[in-house]
């Protein structure tokens, strides 16, 4: 079906836009779909790319020869050596179009389902920088898609499961399942799709990736058409593959499950402050007016209520962090390495750091003797290895590691209350009071009445076993001097003591 009314030419701006025509199968159609795309796109900087991913039949020769005999546009025709499936094609298809400086790149599927004649103007959104994708969605109209010949149990379950990923990521998108796409290459550029599925939920998986990137995503409504076309997806096993999809990616941004297609933002330090957490612990612990060292900083908010508290406050990072600067950090070091002066702080604060340095053991030995004898406070935070949620995956089978949480990738040494108090008394520390601290559910959830239900659910559950029930350890610990201070003490003091005595007898 062509479509009657065209725009005019289009202005691209400059940009340069590359129509991908994804083709398997599709002799029969491959040609029409190359005619309808619209006049107002023969123009300078637009080309097409067809990809026929290995077709049983002449999809590829009839590619050739509309690239032959029609000159409107550059055409390039490639065929994979075997098949990629349907999101394997996408990707050597946007790989094409990064490589080859496109900044646009649109989908438009071989078969002719989704119409090539709505391009100009989904591409308006991305022209004006107003998007960094635009999808073409049979759903804004839900009546209208059963009119173009949509089947009922494709219409349900198409609205079905859009409704469950909308509720899952918290997006609001009228259709997950459209294959009608235009993309920016910039920010095709900036998520992993190159990891993707090669199956048909390649698309679910993209856009999560969008989502979690904060990328722009617009919707313009299309025609829907169904005709002969053959379809070659297993409907309960797409199904299970976008619900599995969206409920990890859930699950990796609450740091409970670990997978680098939705790893795609740098990690960054949390500020834990407004709930019960370690930084709370540690800042409630911590006296006003004393002289404190931060190793392993962290996030710089700790330090600064810390002064807020006219604490005197030193803050040493073992790796640049974007959120130290001169101003709140009095030295840096590149590698973890302790103080030569840690005798003269009150109290050391190491906050989620100890399961971050390779050796702990020579870590907290060397602390140690740097005190010269005197007697720190040590406020110290860990993750508990045991937390009970981490059990129950190993009691699955599961070992799954996670950008922050338990099990952090990041993470040298994993320790229980057990192992960690062993650790601080072998090292020479005399352990003060250990405490359980709840999981951080806002970061997780949002600030709401949900999050901090939760938060104190978990602190209850913490008062019945700690061990089982806190997600992360708190220790106060005193370093106690080593055997030749003690012994330069022992002297002083019995010297001192002896001319008490002897004063006395005279």
């Amino acid at each position: 079906m062509r479509l009657e009314s065209e725009p005019q030419r289009v202005d691209l701006r400059g940009k340069r836009l590359l129509v991908f025509v994804v083709a398997y199968n599709a002799e029969s159609t491959i040609e029409k779909v190359l005619s309808r795309i619209p006049r107002s796109l023969h123009c300078d900087g637009v080309e097409v790319l067809i990809i026929d991913d290995s077709s049983g039949d002449n999809t590829f020769a009839n590619g050739l020869r509309y690239q032959k005999h029609h000159s409107a546009f550059p055409i390039t025709v490639l065929r994979t050596p075997e098949n990629q499936g349907y999101g394997g094609n996408q990707k050597l298809g946007y790989r094409y179009a990064i490589d080859h400086g496109f900044d646009l790149v649109a989908l438009v599927h071989g078969d002719g389902q989704y119409a090539p004649e709505k391009l100009p103007e989904l591409i308006a959104p991305l022209l004006v920088d107003e998007a960094d994708a635009v999808f073409g969605s049979r759903m804004i109209d839900k009546q209208a898609a059963r009119q173009g010949g949509m089947p009922m149990y494709k219409w349900v379950g198409n609205q079905l499961l859009t409704s469950f990923q909308n509720k899952i990521l918290g997006t609001k998108l009228s259709e997950f399942h459209t294959g009608c796409r235009i993309y920016s290459t910039t920010a095709l550029a900036q998520v992993p799709f190159e990891r993707n599925t090669n199956d048909f939920h390649f698309d679910t998986e993209i856009i999560i990736q969008f989502v979690l990137k904060k990328l722009r995503i617009a919707e313009l409504p299309i025609p829907t058409f169904y005709g002969d076309e053959i379809c070659y997806v297993n409907g309960l096993k797409y199904a299970w593959n976008i619900c599995s999809a969206t409920i990890k990616a859930r699950l990796c941004g609450i740091h409970l499950f670990y997978d680098r297609r939705f790893d795609v933002d740098p990690p960054s330090h949390s500020d834990k402050l407004a709930f019960p957490s370690s930084q709370r612990m540690a800042l409630q612990a911590c006296i006003p007016g004393r002289h404190i060292l931060q190793l392993g900083i962290g996030n710089a908010n700790v330090a600064a209520e810390l002064k807020k508290k006219l604490c005197h406050v030193t803050a040493v990072d073992f790796a640049p962090n974007e959120s130290l600067s001169a101003k709140n950090a009095a030295l840096f070091a590149p590698r973890p390495s302790v103080p030569p002066d840690v005798g003269r702080y009150h109290q050391i604060l190491l906050l989620d750091l100890i399961e971050h340095v390779n050796d702990p053991e020579s870590f907290m030995d060397d602390l140690r003797l740097k005190t010269n004898g005197r007697r720190p406070e040590l406020i110290i935070t860990a993750a508990n290895v045991a937390f009970f949620i981490t059990r129950a995956m190993l009691l699955l089978g599961r070992f799954s590691y996670s950008r922050k949480g338990v099990i952090g990738i990041g993470r040298r040494r994993l320790f229980t209350f057990t192992s960690l108090g062993r650790l601080l008394q072998q090292a020479g520390y005399e352990v003060l009071e250990v405490r359980g601290i709840p999981a951080p559910f806002p970061l997780a959830l949002g600030t709401n009445r949900w999050s901090k239900w939760l938060v104190r659910l978990n602190q209850v559950l913490i008062g019945i076993h700690k061990r089982l029930f806190a997600y992360q350890i708190f220790v106060r610990a005193r370093a106690l001097p080593d055997a030749r201070h003690l012994l330069t003490e022992t002297i002083r003091s019995s010297s001192e003591l002896r001319t008490q005595l002897l004063n006395q007898v005279a």
